[in-house]
């Protein structure tokens, strides 16, 4: 891997316990943003959209089974966040996005 992924639900997914309704994850639409807002910053990460329903195949083979939890920020050179305000520290220190204020 050559640099870091960050995977990502879709904007807009369903879940299979959950019939006939739509939903979003607020963590990956705060990351989403990030991404629209700052596109030069968004092309230095390889970004990867997985289906809600787990197993999720992707991330289970850069993450492990038991780190199916999104949004995730796997590193090139090992390691990965899976919480969101490590993954946005994480955005800040290695891509140069914006830092959150507290």
């Amino acid at each position: 891997m050559t640099r870091d992924r960050l995977f990502l639900l879709p904007v807009e997914a369903s879940d299979p316990a959950l019939p006939g309704r739509s939903f979003y994850c607020k963590d990956c639409m705060t990351v989403e943003g990030l991404l629209a807002t700052f596109p030069d910053r968004a092309a230095r990460l390889e970004v990867i959209r997985v289906d809600w329903p787990r197993p999720r195949a992707e991330v289970v083979a850069a993450l492990g089974e038991e780190n199916q939890n999104l949004p995730a920020l796997a590193f090139a050179e090992g390691g990965f966040v899976n919480e969101i305000e490590p993954l946005l520290a994480a955005l800040h220190t290695r891509h140069g996005f914006p830092e959150r204020h507290p």
